[in-house]
């Protein structure tokens, strides 16, 4: 329905969308913002007139975060419930296994054993463990892709979201960005490198935020915590996009650029815990990090204040050294703090004193996760 004028535009789509009278799915919603006030008269009418509940009738979808649409929230607050779609997890990917979150958070260790092969490998599980279109494809198809998907983001999905006056400098930003995933979020040094004045370079940024390009880990502090450094984590959203962004190869990385490979090791752990959050009932993810160079990695924190530390390691050899940012964060956060846990590249789940474990990476995905290998392994921890 095309009207130049917008009162008629919007009569047109009251129009429309009153005459729905089954559930319906609304796809790329972002498009057409006038689209809300309309669902908005229909909800509050169906609410006063009909005999059972209007929730669940229309389900809208699109590529942006619709919350930053200022017209969905002025409409739609309290009508609607907002849900992420992540990329593939490799739980779904690989396991088709519950998230491990509440396993977590709620068991006592030893946990149960891993009961499938091992990947074939961090990249294979990098490559699965993407957009639907392209997971598991060969490199080249990949890449031919994500060229096309980036161009639809930043040349025709990021107009729906604000008026960009400089388009041709999005996929530089993009690159700035892609060289810093995994480490804390500096803007002015981002807006120098892509020669750019802070002001419009955090907007710009703040629009590939809304878009689901990257994402910011805040940091993780209470009142009686003073010495922390409160700058967010930057991330991007899907990893093998990342890898894509920065021209790298998977295979052979952790030989050829160890640091780099452990940029984007923690930015897979990232997103994998980014995704199970979206499917679990409770908690959020955070960072943490003191003045004084103590950190953990990620930690998510439960609305009861309850913590869960984890550490990425991009090796097979965890020493008690590890543990030196999670037994802080413990120390800080007292009888909140549940467990500590190291992720590695190794096959063993080994503890490391009262509430530490190392544990091998994939007992993020896979069923259950290593513990039967612990007490033939424990000494190793000593």
């Amino acid at each position: 329905i095309f009207f130049e004028q917008p009162v008629k535009r919007q009569k047109a789509l009251q129009e429309k969308v009153s005459g729905i009278d089954k559930p319906v799915i609304i796809d790329e919603v972002q498009m057409v913002p006038g689209i809300f006030r309309a669902l908005k008269l229909l909800i509050d009418e169906r609410r006063t007139t009909a005999k059972t509940s209007a929730n669940g009738r229309f389900l809208l979808t699109g590529s942006a975060n619709v919350l930053a649409l200022p017209e969905l929230s002025q409409a739609l607050v309290g009508r609607i419930a907002v849900l992420s779609l992540y990329p593939l997890s490799a739980t779904e990917a690989l396991a088709d296994a519950k998230p491990v979150i509440d396993a977590w958070f709620d068991h006592k260790p030893p946990f149960s054993s891993i009961d499938r092969a091992r990947a074939s490998g961090l990249d294979a599980v990098i490559r699965r463990a993407t957009f639907p279109e392209i997971a598991g494809a060969k490199p080249d198809a990949a890449a031919l892709w994500f060229d096309g998907y980036l161009t639809a983001l930043l040349q025709r999905d990021i107009k729906q979201l604000a008026e960009v006056e400089n388009i041709p400098a999005l996929p530089n930003i993009v690159k700035v960005l892609a060289a810093r995933a995994g480490g804390l979020l500096n803007d002015a040094d981002c807006a120098r490198d892509a020669k750019l004045n802070t002001m419009t370079y955090r907007r710009y940024r703040a629009l590939l935020q809304q878009l689901f390009l990257i994402a910011l880990v805040p940091p993780w502090h209470r009142n009686v915590v003073k010495r922390v450094i409160k700058s967010p984590k930057l991330f991007f959203a899907d990893t093998a996009l990342l890898a894509h962004e920065l021209g790298v190869d998977l295979p052979g990385l952790k030989q050829q650029n160890p640091p780099l490979f452990g940029r984007i090791l923690e930015n897979f752990v990232a997103t994998e815990l980014m995704k199970q959050l979206t499917a679990v009932s409770d908690g959020a993810l955070h960072h943490f990090r003191t003045v004084d160079g103590k950190e953990v990695d990620f930690l998510v924190e439960r609305r009861n204040g309850k913590l869960l530390g984890i550490e990425v390691k991009a090796s097979s050899n965890v020493t008690a050294a590890d543990f030196a940012g999670l037994q802080t964060l413990k120390a800080q956060a007292g009888k909140d703090f549940v467990r500590g846990i190291v992720l590695h590249l190794g096959k063993d789940t080994l503890p490391f004193g009262e509430d530490m474990f190392a544990m091998p990476l994939e007992a993020l995905w896979a069923k259950g996760n290593g513990g039967e290998r612990m007490k033939s392994h424990a000494r190793r921890a000593t």
